[in-house]
């Protein structure tokens, strides 16, 4: 027999409001006691095999020894000290390592908190680059349709209006121009014509590079990017890679921006940065968009100041998350992923009511043509013993790259028989209504 639900979870169920939960109406929450490698352990005694990585960003799993360790001993030391005025050892040895990563002259890091205040950030950055500048009508920004970057104010404004509740925020949220991707002949036509007509506005472009993530893991190709990158140059505009979901290997290579051969002036980096265990994020710049804030004129400075911008221990765990991917096979492991989903995912393409089934890196989408009960969904790859979260009309998967053979086996496993049976029983009910 299970045990009970422990006290604190209904001493503080009424207290909390969950995320994207309708909190009158949504399942009650799986209560979690630990976690261990890539398995979440619920109070009542049972084990799932989490195939989402707590949102993309337990990259080496939980509980990783050299992480844990790396707070500790900066927890001894100081847990946070404010950057106004000050820094530490963990703040610069970490934008230094970020710099030596990426690509180009992408050598500016500046800190926040989470991922959409980086890409808050980054817009801030592109608009004072032009005022900086003696430019003032440069304050918009072209991005695309399926992209996802935050639920703040300027980040849904470049997001999808399509997607969640983003469009009933009109009126609050400033115009952004949000067009398809160039992907092919007509996308890209009238791409350029957008930048053609309205170039004396904008002050640059966003883009998730590669995989479009909670917009529904949408995949495109280098290509498309160095039309971007192409088009960015012509008109004089700041190109913003959005890395949130992408960085640190979740589609092969260590950031997307490597693996398509393209520099942006601007990447916004969070979710995996510090391996799933605290929150941090980076907006880092090339030395153009640098040069245009180094000024005598103390109002060209970037007047923005995360209060918990740069933690300590934040930090720590970043650095030491860039030990993991130094030292151990981090990329070997996601290749490796990456050909079981393609593998295993494979035979829901004959289910019924299955449109598409993708991979790229360690992400493996099964799109459906809908998705009529979530709850019902989620309940199902629950008791299968698999924690995987589908949103919209996707299932995916996006796991820990530690992840051991036999429990990747069991995620996609899962989603075989769980799609499977739920088509077998649609199609079950479908004759009973006849």
């Amino acid at each position: 027999m299970r045990n009970p639900r422990p006290g604190w979870y209904d001493a503080g169920l009424s207290h909390i409001w969950l995320p994207y939960a309708q909190m009158k109406t949504a399942a009650p929450p799986l209560a979690v006691a630990a976690t261990h490698g890539t398995r979440i352990m619920l109070a009542d005694g049972r084990e799932l095999v989490d195939g989402i990585a707590s949102w993309w960003t337990a990259c080496h799993g939980y509980n990783h020894p050299h992480i844990g360790m790396a707070i500790a001993r900066q927890l001894e030391k100081m847990p946070h000290v404010m950057l106004g005025g000050l820094v530490h050892e963990q703040a610069m040895t970490l934008a230094r390592r970020l710099a030596a990563l990426l690509p180009g002259d992408l050598d500016h890091v500046f800190f926040s908190e989470s991922g959409s205040v980086s890409v808050e950030i980054a817009l801030k950055m592109a608009v004072q680059y032009w005022l900086n500048r003696g430019v003032r009508g440069r304050k918009k920004f072209v991005a695309f349709k399926g992209g996802y970057h935050g639920d703040t104010t300027g980040a849904m404004a470049v997001g999808d209006p399509a997607i969640g509740f983003h469009a009933e925020f009109k009126g609050l949220l400033p115009d952004q121009f949000v067009v398809d991707l160039p992907r092919d002949e007509e996308s890209t036509a009238a791409f350029e014509r957008l930048l053609e007509d309205r170039a004396d506005e904008l002050a640059g472009i966003i883009v998730e590079p590669l995989a479009q993530g909670a917009g529904g893991m949408r995949f495109h190709d280098a290509e498309v990017l160095r039309r971007l990158r192409a088009a960015a140059d012509r008109y004089e505009l700041l190109l913003i890679f959005d890395e949130i979901f992408t960085g640190f290997g979740r589609t092969g290579k260590m950031f997307a921006c490597v693996e398509a051969g393209v520099v942006p002036d601007i990447v916004t980096l969070s979710k995996a940065l510090t391996g799933g265990t605290l929150p941090l994020a980076a907006t880092i710049a090339r030395a153009k968009v640098f040069d245009a804030f180094w000024s005598d004129d103390p109002l060209h400075a970037l007047m923005h100041g995360p209060t918990y911008a740069g933690n300590a221990l934040a930090c720590a765990a970043a650095n030491a998350s860039l030990d993991l991917f130094e030292h151990e096979p981090r990329l070997e492991q996601i290749a490796a992923i990456e050909k079981t989903l393609a593998r295993d995912l494979a035979l829901c393409r004959d289910l019924p009511g299955v449109v598409d089934v993708r991979t790229k890196g360690a992400i493996g989408v099964v799109e459906l043509k809908r998705i009529d009960d979530l709850a019902d969904l989620r309940r199902r790859f629950v008791k299968a013993g698999v924690f995987v979260r589908p949103f919209g009309s996707i299932v995916y998967l996006t796991p820990a790259f530690t992840i051991e053979a036999e429990d990747l086996a069991r995620l996609t496993g899962a989603i075989v028989k769980v799609l499977g049976g739920r088509m077998e029983q649609k199609v079950k009910k479908a004759k009973q209504a006849k």
